[in-house]
């Protein structure tokens, strides 16, 4: 469990936590691969969220389960991505969150991934949070800690 006083300090600017997913870069579940790539290839991002035509989510895809599939024996064959679509290779089972603002969870969960699809019960994508913002949080804290609080070590007592 985090200390009240950290959890106080790392949420100040929670609200810099969600990103909505009005402004995040996405692609529908029935895109060909190759609409994918220049969509990745344009916002130069490594990974991308994938949606249904109703804004549910349905998986993650990278840049790299894209370019998988271009290779051949001895070549690389760019005009095969025109006709696999993004469901056929997506990843489904990437964790996902409903409350962007439970930063122990959030905490625990970025360890190992850039960014976290936040997710109605409904399964309607609401944004994402990403290991930058919650960064921005723990240097606020680790910098600004004693302006808030009195730190007292152990041995000081």
């Amino acid at each position: 469990m985090i200390n009240s006083a950290v959890e106080h300090m790392l949420t100040e600017n929670k609200e810099k936590f969600l990103i909505p997913a009005n402004i995040v870069a996405n692609v529908l579940e029935n895109n060909n691969l190759y609409h994918a790539f220049l969509v990745l290839t344009r916002i130069k991002y490594a990974k991308i969220v994938v949606l249904d035509n109703d804004g549910r989510y349905k998986g993650l895809l990278s840049l790299a389960m894209i370019t998988e599939q271009m290779f051949e024996t001895e070549t690389i064959n760019v005009e095969k991505l025109k006709t696999i679509k993004v469901a056929d290779v997506m990843q489904t089972d990437a964790p996902t969150i409903s409350d962007p603002y439970d930063v122990e969870q959030d905490l625990h969960l970025l360890t190992d991934q850039p960014f976290l699809p936040v997710v109605a019960d409904n399964g309607d994508f609401t944004g994402i949070v990403t290991r930058r913002e919650l960064f921005k949080a723990i240097n606020h804290l680790v910098h600004d800690i004693d302006e808030e609080y009195d730190i007292i070590t152990k041995d000081q007592m």
